[in-house]
């Protein structure tokens, strides 16, 4: 959905009620689902994995419940966007941990993913932890409009946005994210999905099969000395979502031999919580490229 027409039927909604929107929204949904056939197929596929003793129309059901609560999303993203964040509610499990990483004065790395939504995870933090700077890493083949818009309303609001293109971006981008974990902020970065061929990745053992994470968090955490914190958002019910922080996680490597094996290690552990995390909320997986391959390059 365009950004212009996001914002239209997000003012119209305000006057008549978020039912105008989730019916226009979920339309809009059921095109995709019944049109957009290598998606539905790829979730489908995704969700046969999941639960691979229910059978296929299970697996229909479950994608269709994805897209479904897709729509939700574009709900509160326009409500952030025109203004009325104030409106999304959030309960919070684990902001002392941000907030002793933050005061030990080396940061920490935020690993965010494609369960559950990160933007209304960052405009908890840079609402409720105004306190912690923060710092996020986002793919540059992200083009849509909404996408970009949601982007300039979080730096309007002093969070660091480093986009990082599909040519891999600038070293100076990691020695970027290093000085300002030293500095005591916190960087996030998407720890389940790779922005663009060839990139360096970690494997890990995923519902059973062998998935490819992007490397990048994890030197992050070893060169800045910083723990990795894992960061979940669920919508539990309108304008509501219960965000989590796991404890903080640390990579140890005593030598640069060693940091291959703590660093798989370390994907490993996040692919485990990834997956529990996916088995409690399995409907709000809005990963829709396929997971299951080897990353091209």
């Amino acid at each position: 959905m365009r950004t212009r027409f996001l914002l239209l039927l997000a003012r119209l909604s305000e006057h008549v009620g978020d039912w105008l929107f989730r019916l226009v929204a979920r339309g809009i949904a059921a095109g995709y689902f019944l049109f957009a056939a290598d998606r539905r197929r790829t979730s489908v596929a995704f969700y046969g994995h999941l639960f691979p003793q229910r059978g296929r129309l299970h697996a229909h059901r479950c994608a269709w419940g994805q897209f479904r609560n897709f729509t939700d999303l574009f709900l509160d993203h326009s409500v952030t966007m025109a203004g009325n964040q104030q409106r999304l509610t959030y309960s919070v499990a684990g902001a002392a941990h941000l907030r002793q990483t933050h005061a030990a004065g080396k940061g920490g790395v935020l690993l965010m993913s494609h369960l559950g939504n990160w933007q209304a995870a960052a405009h908890m933090l840079n609402r409720d932890l105004p306190e912690i700077p923060l710092m996020l890493y986002m793919g540059q083949a992200q083009k849509q409009q909404i996408e970009r818009h949601q982007k300039a309303v979080l730096k309007e609001r002093g969070v660091r946005i480093v986009a990082v293109d599909e040519a891999g971006g600038s070293p100076f981008d990691i020695v970027e994210g290093v000085r300002f974990l030293r500095e005591g902020g916190v960087v996030s970065l998407t720890g389940d999905r790779l922005w663009r061929p060839g990139q360096r990745s970690v494997s890990a053992r995923f519902l059973g099969r062998t998935i490819h994470l992007p490397e990048a968090p994890y030197i992050l955490a070893l060169m800045g000395g910083a723990p990795l914190i894992y960061f979940f958002a669920f919508r539990t019910g309108p304008g509501h979502y219960h965000i989590s922080a796991s404890p903080p996680q640390r990579l140890q490597a005593v030598s640069r031999q060693a940091r291959p094996a703590a660093i798989q290690a370390a994907a490993q552990h996040y692919a485990e919580a990834l997956e529990a995390a996916l088995r409690a909320h399995p409907l709000q997986w809005y990963h829709f490229d396929p997971i299951f391959q080897a990353p091209a390059g």
